[in-house]
């Protein structure tokens, strides 16, 4: 399958239908909708605008120089790296690289800001892993590099300790100068007024329509499209079809999961997200200080190796497939299923799994090179297309080529 999995759905190979002709509609008017705004992009690049026309297939002819001002594919694809994403943000390329616990160090989050993207701080990689104070973990990320970065807040209320800490890691970000955040698990309300108050943005986590609306009626600024190919906790939704669900909110909407390679970037972009969130190809790199193991575990890895475990943190978590996980299984304890189920104890038992498996993935990261047979692997789908451990400028590089 890989990355031409969005190309092939993209086209709309759906079966005749009431709901399929719908969608079907749904995405001819989202491609228009796009075009036109890819032609804007590039009128504006250009420094021509064309109010009256409201089609730029119908331009009126203005001799040879109107002529060069119309898009071509070549045009187009300069526009695809002109998001509202980037605009907004202040980037040069519409990728950014996930928050991912324990994975993301310092160096990491730098250079691919440093590259044109946006690294995301994880907040307890930082402090918990890496072993920095959190606020001159910061500075320390500023001392590589002086572009943008963000900060990952997860605002589950499943611990009042947890959230005063986060409220606080939010408070010195925002000192620090950060201004973009992305939110997940939770109510993000809070997150959102201490955020636009200094004058930043918050996008959040969803994985379906229903999540995407209640964090719009929060305040959120964007939201970043959690599908069925990621890492981490994967969603039930393919790349196209959480688009269209996603798109009529008329929100930013960024893609995450499935992104390894530069044809899948520009092949997201094309559906007309605003921008890729990438977490398994960064974590292959020269940059990322997990061990060689895990990386060349990646490189190694197909699409197929990919399953989903409860064994982490008690929901869905996307691994890769070792003789290990075969052997105890991904589902979670008869007893442990039971106590996610109730809604007191759902919370405390989400809190048990968070300690533990944060525990263990920070041991596992401290190793080095090695790597115990009953380390958890995380990683998503996008492993089809990762095959060598590159640096993150190359990565960025090459991905900015393919869409300019």
């Amino acid at each position: 399958m890989g990355s031409s999995n969005l190309s092939t759905r993209a086209r709309g190979s759906l079966r005749d239908g009431p709901e399929q002709e719908i969608a079907a509609k749904r995405r001819k008017k989202h491609k228009t909708e796009r075009d036109k705004g890819l032609f804007a992009d590039f009128a504006s690049f250009c420094g021509h605008s064309f109010p009256h026309c409201d089609d730029f297939r119908c331009l009126p002819e203005r001799g040879p120089r109107q002529e060069l001002l119309r898009p071509t594919r070549y045009t187009l694809h300069m526009a695809l790296l002109s998001t509202s994403f980037c605009r907004d943000i202040g980037i040069e390329v519409p990728l950014l690289c996930g928050a991912m616990y324990p994975c993301s160090n310092p160096e990491l989050v730098a250079a691919v800001s440093e590259a044109g993207g946006l690294g995301i701080v994880q907040p307890l990689s930082l402090t918990y892993v890496h072993g920095h104070e959190f606020r001159q973990g910061l500075r320390f990320i500023r001392e590589l590099t002086a572009k943008p970065i963000g900060l990952n807040v997860i605002v589950e209320d499943s611990s009042k300790i947890y959230l005063e800490r986060m409220r606080g890691y939010v408070e010195e970000a925002l000192d620090e100068g950060v201004r973009f955040f992305v939110t997940a698990l939770g109510k993000p309300g809070w997150v959102v007024e201490m955020v636009h108050t200094a004058g930043g943005r918050v996008y959040h986590n969803v994985t379906e329509a229903k999540w995407a609306q209640k964090a719009i009626a929060e305040g959120v600024d964007g939201l970043i499209a959690v599908n069925d190919r990621a890492g981490g906790h994967a969603g039930p939704r393919a790349p196209h079809e959480l688009f269209d669900e996603l798109a009529g909110f008329g929100k930013p909407v960024l893609c995450a999961g499935g992104i390894g390679d530069e044809k899948s970037f520009v092949e997201a972009l094309g559906l007309g997200y605003a921008g890729v969130q990438l977490g398994t190809r960064f974590i292959t790199t020269k940059e990322c200080t997990a061990s060689e193991a895990y990386k060349q575990a990646i490189v190694d890895a197909s699409e197929s190796d990919i399953v989903l475990t409860e064994r982490i943190t008690g929901v869905p978590v996307s691994v890769i497939r070792t003789p290990y996980l075969e052997r105890i299984g991904t589902k979670a304890g008869p007893v442990a299923r039971f106590l996610l189920r109730g809604r007191r104890t759902r919370r405390w038992m989400r809190a048990l799994y968070s300690v533990r498996s944060g525990m263990k993935l920070k041991k596992a990261h401290g190793q080095g090179g090695s790597m115990s047979s009953r380390d958890f692997l995380q990683a998503g789908k996008s492993v089809a297309t990762i095959s060598e451990i590159e640096s993150v400028a190359d990565i960025v590089a090459r991905f900015r080529d393919a869409a300019s």
